[in-house]
């Protein structure tokens, strides 16, 4: 029997809270000074809300990366045409995108979902999920129809549900699709107030000139769809993407199952902002891992309440930047499983008068 989006929903708890208390306790009586790792500390501490135990470890990592076309890329919105998606997919299945370089150094496996690829794919690894052969174009017409958003969220939300059955305890979320830039730009605008030349950016390094004709496209979707802001499904269907749809339900089962997710850059962040809309309780499972080059992600961030833990001026999606921060969420956990206590160490804790 397959989940509604509301049952998934109604399985979202809050952080624990009394283990984030025990975690704090912990990390008092470990042989430093206190709040003396910064970051890593509230990191460990948002670990353990999320996990129930104040030393959590992180076994199996999967990076779910949901690929699928966009008509919008018919504007002329990308630097790249429409056909590297799929052989963008083909390469992520081989191994020999970024994000698979990364992830093996990370320990991670990454898992590549054809949500809406504007073609037929087969290879043994696929996870075949596609609800349509890629969105509509959103300057002439809706990406989608309110059932194919839908019904994308529950793909992601089932990939989630299967992963977790399947042993994977953490979460990154990685994407592949020409002119997604674009759609999570309309996506941030819609949700979030923002006007076009703050939320678009270069995507894939376009010039001035069609910067500045990217802004017009999503200013057109916008005046032509009419997403309403209160309605998170709506502004998906009208403006955004089946991989935004797809991420947006991995987030929510992942949360559903209380297990973390490593949010990676600007599509990440969209599928985030769609995911907090529908369960405002999902945001207590996110770990905003950078701050993406891309123009607008920075206040994306600000707007989910997050702080990302690094920026390196990435971007390029795939879910890099997230596994890249598995290495701290290593860090964090190890530090609460393997750290002495002053007490255990035998040494003198701070003087407290």
């Amino acid at each position: 029997m397959h989940s509604t989006i509301e049952q998934v929903i109604c399985r979202i708890k809050p952080a624990d809270l009394e283990a984030i208390k025990r975690a704090e306790q912990r990390l008092d009586i470990l042989t430093k000074p206190p709040g003396s790792l910064g970051r890593l500390e509230e990191l460990a501490i948002q670990l353990a809300g999320i996990s129930g135990t104040e030393q959590p470890a992180y076994g199996k990592r999967t990076v779910v990366v949901m690929a699928a076309d966009h008509g919008v890329c018919s504007e002329g919105v990308s630097a790249f045409p429409q056909e590297v998606t799929v052989q963008m997919a083909y390469n992520f299945l081989s191994g020999g995108a970024a994000v698979n370089v990364l992830a093996r150094q990370a320990g991670a496996e990454v898992r590549l979902v054809d949500i809406g690829i504007a073609g037929d794919l087969s290879h043994p690894e696929l996870l075949a999920r596609k609800v349509r052969y890629g969105s509509g174009n959103m300057a002439k017409g809706s990406a989608m129809s309110r059932e194919e958003a839908l019904q994308a969220i529950l793909a992601g939300v089932s990939v989630a549900e299967e992963a977790v059955k399947g042993g994977t305890e953490i979460f990154i979320t990685g994407e592949m699709g020409i002119g997604n830039t674009t759609a999570s730009a309309a996506v941030l605008c819609a949700l979030e107030g923002v006007p076009a030349e703050t939320a678009v950016g270069r995507g894939t390094g376009i010039d001035d000139e069609r910067l500045r004709h990217k802004i017009a496209v999503v200013e057109r979707a916008l005046k032509l769809n009419v997403p309403d802001s209160a309605d998170a499904i709506d502004v998906l269907s009208k403006v955004g993407g089946l991989e935004i749809a797809g991420l947006a339900g991995l987030i929510l089962g992942a949360a559903a199952a209380r297990v973390p997710v490593v949010l990676d850059g600007f599509i990440s962040g969209a599928a985030a902002l769609v995911a907090k809309a529908l369960a405002p309780l999902s945001h207590d499972y996110m770990i905003a891992s950078h701050i993406s080059g891309e123009q607008g992600h920075k206040l994306m961030l600000e707007r989910l309440g997050l702080t990302a833990l690094l920026d390196l001026e990435l971007r390029l999606g795939e879910g890099t930047g997230g596994v890249l921060c598995l290495h701290f969420v290593e860090a964090a956990s190890r530090i609460m499983r393997e750290m002495a206590t002053f007490e255990s160490a035998g040494v003198s804790g701070a003087d407290s008068r």
